[in-house]
């Protein structure tokens, strides 16, 4: 898949993420929702958008493994050999957070869900922004994750700050996602 964005685009977004905006951008198979994992106004803000519970959890994507370095270094070399394998990839894999992420990010859980992209547009948005993102379907709880963008207006309106052009990858569904303790399949 050859897609990429102009930089103007991720400037712009990176500095509405700045300020605790909420933005929409495509992934591996469906629109996604990001923001500042950092910032707990602009989490809750995505959530009440979406209407998803905090409990829940969310994603953090980055752009490679350095950019999730502090959580992986106490992991085995199995697990990290096990991880490097399937990224960059449509891999999502729950991880211990081991306290080093935000409670509004990890939700109810002792693990956190983390994933190296290898979809451009949103693995260029992580590299302008420096670290990783809060990525999660960019659909009402309950409705169906958008594939196009025109789905995206229907849903939200204007309540987002920005959706960044692109179009999203191959999959026919959202990423799969694995624990990385026991190698369940959680969402396939």
């Amino acid at each position: 898949m050859s897609v990429s964005v102009h930089a103007m685009h991720l400037r712009f977004a990176s500095q509405l993420l700045a300020v605790g905006g909420v933005i929409a951008c495509p992934t591996e198979a469906v629109w996604g929702l990001s923001c500042d994992p950092q910032n707990p106004d602009a989490v809750n803000r995505l959530l009440a958008i979406k209407g998803r519970p905090v409990s829940k959890g969310l994603i953090l994507v980055a752009a490679d493994e350095q950019q999730l370095a502090s959580l992986l270094t106490d992991l085995n070399d199995d697990e990290r050999q096990q991880l490097s394998a399937s990224w960059p990839g449509p891999n999502t894999w729950l991880i211990p957070h081991r306290g080093l992420v935000k409670p509004w990010v990890h939700g109810e859980h002792d693990t956190v869900a983390v994933r190296v992209t290898d979809h451009p547009v949103v693995a260029a948005l992580c590299l302008a922004w420096g670290s990783p993102l809060v990525s999660t379907s960019a659909n009402p709880a309950g409705k169906e994750p958008p594939k196009a963008q025109a789905e995206i207006y229907s849903y939200f309106g204007k309540t987002l700050d920005y959706i960044v052009p692109g179009a999203t990858g191959d999959l026919d569904r959202p990423t799969q996602i694995r624990d990385l303790a026991s190698g369940e399949v959680l969402r396939v």
